[in-house]
């Protein structure tokens, strides 16, 4: 499990994704299409990813789904997903 979680986040766009999702509510594949600027198609194949990884869940809602993190995540699944979000953000305010 750990092995599918790390390479789900080894791809930037869904990294970036679930930096979004990390407030805990429910995101539409319409608003992370724009923020991280990629087509639909895109987004929904990265999504699907992370919710095969066990780490999103979605709901339909009309012609969209909405995405958030899985609060059903085991603590120490939950803790590599921090772990991996830590390590980006220490790069990038290093990078800044």
């Amino acid at each position: 499990m750990i092995l599918t979680i790390l390479s789900a986040l080894a791809e930037p766009t869904r990294l970036q994704a679930m930096t979004i999702l990390g407030d805990g509510e429910e995101h539409c594949v319409c608003e992370l299409m724009e923020r991280l600027e990629v087509s639909q198609s895109r987004m929904s194949r990265h999504m699907k990813v992370l919710k095969e990884a066990g780490l999103v869940t979605g709901r339909r809602d009309a012609q969209w789904v909405r995405y958030r993190s899985n609060p059903a995540l085991a603590p120490e699944h939950r803790a590599v997903v921090q772990a991996v979000l830590a390590v980006e953000h220490a790069d990038e305010r290093q990078f800044a």
